[in-house]
């Protein structure tokens, strides 16, 4: 049985990384941060009480943070783990502005702490970068892996250093360090003020009755929208190969953020200009106009590309989102993943895991 830490286990990759890991027969253990209320609904279907049933236990939480070195030492060296996959993050793009020290102390040196809790440990730990396609900035797309970065966030920059230091670790101790250099990615389990989701949840909630407009900044932007539970496989393929190297992960199509609402609304039969208000506080200091991505290298190298493409994952999230309000659907998310998973991945596990 192989081990995996995951950190970031709680957000929507971690908690779709973990499900992926048991289904494969990993003992895989989640790096969590303590809190005066619950954050673990994402998991919750998928945990076990050690002290119960006797059902056999191979997924454990253990309480740390990214910025504390010792801590991470400690989990290190006790868990020993096979696999890390770091995800944890100040994952937010336009809270970076607000929040620059504080996203560069967790998105940037908390790369740095994993790696060197794994060099003082002696552990053969294979580590996964979680890096990001905002480091491109206004960079000319499609983007691939020899594209020159141009970071316009402090997010972007943050994550550019931890790219930068999972190569010095590879190259300079022959450390296992990929970067998985993933375009968006989102589900019905992405935060509520991430884009696509408020989107997606202010529609049924307009739909509901509870909510009557909903607020967003530039409508311009493009993005190459994927689908959470492909992209975790992925990071899973990249840490099973050979040799360490860094991949471009994403779709290879682009869509407008007013696209995204095209479909969103036009999926239930609504038309989003009647709902829809500009609000210049969601604009960013600096913008990132046009990311797609080229997945060229990871399609013929691990053998991957994309079930889910746009049009189907606003089907997926909308669907998410209604059936959470207890609203009739149109049904066709469900269907899809049914129709194109089988094994770890269910429709069930959506709603129950995006908790009321």
């Amino acid at each position: 049985m192989k081990t995996a830490l995951i950190t970031g286990i709680t957000g929507q990759d971690g908690s779709y990384l973990a499900e992926l890991l048991l289904d494969k027969g990993y003992e895989v253990h989640g790096l969590i941060r303590r809190a005066s209320t619950f954050n673990t609904r994402r998991i919750d279907h998928i945990y076990k009480d050690p002290h119960g049933n006797g059902d056999k236990v191979n997924f454990y939480l253990h309480y740390g943070d990214v910025t504390a070195a010792d801590t991470l030492l400690d989990v290190i060296y006790n868990v020993k783990p096979d696999e890390i996959y770091h995800l944890a993050a100040q994952s937010h793009v336009r809270v970076s502005f607000d929040m620059p020290e504080y996203t560069g102390n967790v998105t940037g040196l908390g790369t740095t702490r994993i790696l060197e809790a794994i060099r003082k440990a002696g552990m053969k730990s294979r580590f996964y970068q979680a890096s990001s396609s905002e480091m491109f900035g206004n960079a000319k797309p499609k983007q691939s892996e020899t594209t020159p970065f141009q970071p316009r966030s402090p997010y972007g920059a943050a994550k550019l250093y931890s790219y930068w230091m999972a190569h010095n670790y590879r190259e300079g101790y022959g450390m296992f360090c990929v970067n998985g250099i993933l375009f968006n990615h989102e589900s019905p389990r992405r935060g509520e003020t991430f884009v696509t989701r408020k989107i997606t949840q202010a529609l049924a909630n307009i739909r509901a009755g509870k909510q009557k407009h909903l607020y967003l900044g530039n409508l311009e932007s493009r993005r190459d929208w994927g689908y959470a539970p492909e992209y975790v496989e992925i990071m899973y393929l990249m840490l099973q190969q050979d040799k360490p190297d860094d991949y471009v992960v994403g779709t290879g199509e682009a869509h407008k953020i007013e696209e995204l609402l095209d479909a969103a609304f036009g999926y239930v039969d609504m038309d989003w200009h009647d709902y829809v208000r500009i609000d210049p506080r969601y604009y960013r200091p600096t913008e990132v106009d046009y990311l797609e991505a080229d997945p060229s290298k990871a399609k013929k190298a691990l053998d991957w590309e994309p079930k889910i493409k746009f049009d189907e994952l606003v089907k997926i999230m909308v669907d998410a989102d209604l059936a959470l309000l207890g609203l009739e659907t149109p049904g066709q998310g469900k269907k899809i993943i049914e129709e194109k998973f089988t094994g770890w991945h269910r429709w069930e596990d959506q709603v129950i895991s995006m908790g009321r």
